[in-house]
């Protein structure tokens, strides 16, 4: 994903018409937008395949089972064409490492989950979330995701992690993190939701936190 803007857009809406009008008029100012599960089982995977072609797309799905299961979910995701897959760590190695696979198959990305940005995000990631990062590495994934309210554990996970791997960060807006922060923290994405998308003027409101960011 290229490194533009900075900015990734969680359109998290539930209808079609919405999220089409929405992501293009914010398409001059986000690199990538999330998509999860209250849009496409309101809309169905299709909803993907329409939204690529106004920009990449980031599938969260925050994938967490038996191998076999996450591999065949992340075939139907990159067959939809998206460009990544959001996955969980907790559920082991082997399980990443097939969504790895899939994902090198396709020539895609696959980010993990560190730690999540809601406030009960700390209470059984925390002490799990450093390991997460290292397996993160060692399986050769594309990047984590590592919480923009809480700056100094995005810090810490890129320690962890080095400049090998991206990370993407949620909870800028709605949930009270700062852009500007978390990017100075060492990630090198925001995700924002409701900020935007609920916003009067999404474009305005994406354009904005660009600013922040110096984008």
């Amino acid at each position: 994903m290229e490194k533009k803007n900075r900015l990734i857009l969680a359109l998290d809406v539930t209808d079609r018409e919405n999220a089409l009008r929405i992501a293009n008029e914010v398409s001059d100012y986000v690199d990538s937008i999330k998509v999860g599960y209250p849009l496409v089982l309101g809309e169905g995977l299709g909803i993907v395949k329409e939204l690529v072609e106004i920009a990449p797309v980031i599938a969260d799905f925050k994938v967490a089972d038996i191998p076999n299961t996450d591999r065949l979910i992340c075939e139907h995701v990159f067959n939809a064409g998206a460009a990544g897959i959001i996955t969980h760590g907790f559920t082991g190695r082997d399980s990443l490492d097939s969504c790895v696979k899939v994902a090198n198959d396709f020539g895609t990305d696959v980010y993990v989950v560190t730690e999540m940005s809601h406030p009960g995000g700390v209470e059984f990631f925390r002490p799990v979330a450093e390991d997460i990062a290292k397996m993160a590495v060692e399986a050769g994934a594309s990047g984590v995701v590592a919480p923009a309210t809480r700056p100094e554990r995005v810090k810490d996970i890129r320690k962890i992690i080095g400049e090998e791997l991206s990370i993407i960060s949620p909870g800028v807006g709605a949930q009270g993190g700062s852009a500007a922060d978390v990017i100075r923290a060492g990630a090198d994405w925001v995700i924002v939701g409701r900020s935007i998308y609920n916003s009067d003027s999404p474009a305005e409101a994406a354009k904005k936190i660009c600013d922040e960011m110096n984008c």
